[in-house]
């Protein structure tokens, strides 16, 4: 590792994420690096926040202490304006009401996109806005917050039977119709594109500038 390099690790189990992620970060002259190479597994912190805020904070505070590096974590969900900002932080666990759900991803993915479109039926086409949300926030080793960003993906929840549609994607993307046109779900999008215009491409570029004027370490 170069001597003026800042080692980063990412608070995900996913390699897909830290791969993504680490594309984006390493060129301005971070080490990216996954939880299980900074050591892990270590304990995972209670995400007890009501916000994408609080529990962004939690998680990159607690591995960063943890691993005495700087961290950073994401939290993000799904808002819908019609149901006053749900499924929002309890987006994974929408049907279970935030609770513990131990069926697998994708059954749980089924039921929580089934229980939006229960919830909204009878809402007309134009009154079902909603967006993604992804909050970045990085902690330093001793718990400070050097940076925090959002990037949003704006769009509405579709009508059936126009959605469910898409095979890209997981989660409310193939009920999400995207912004400004509404003419296809996310999970219809070719995945670079989907990539390049989601809440955490976004939220990602913003940090890009935050780091570019004040850099970690």
């Amino acid at each position: 590792m170069p001597p003026n390099t800042t080692r980063l690790v990412v608070a995900t189990g996913n390699p897909h994420k830290v791969d993504e992620i680490r594309a984006v970060l390493d060129p301005l002259g971070l080490e990216t690096t996954s939880l299980s190479d900074a050591g892990g597994p270590f304990p995972e912190p209670e995400e007890n926040g009501t916000t994408f805020l609080e529990n962004a904070t939690i998680k990159a505070v607690a591995y960063a202490k943890a691993t005495g590096l700087h961290c950073l974590a994401d939290d993000s969900g799904l808002e819908i304006d019609a149901l006053n900002g749900a499924p929002g932080v309890i987006s994974s666990h929408y049907d279970a009401d935030g609770g513990p759900d131990n069926r697998p991803r994708a059954e749980r993915d089924l039921a929580n996109t089934a229980r939006v479109l229960r919830e909204l039926e009878g809402v007309e086409a134009e009154k079902r806005t909603a967006r993604f949300v992804c909050q970045l926030v990085v902690s330093s080793p001793d718990g400070e917050i050097t940076h925090s960003t959002t990037g949003t993906f704006e769009g509405r929840i579709g009508v059936p039977p126009r959605v469910p549609s898409g095979d890209h994607g997981f989660g409310y993307d193939p009920i999400f119709l995207v912004a400004p046109d509404f003419s296809a779900t996310s999970a219809e999008l070719p995945p670079d594109e989907k990539a390049a215009r989601s809440h955490r491409g976004r939220a990602l570029l913003n940090l890009v500038d935050l780091l570019r004027s004040s850099p970690i370490g």
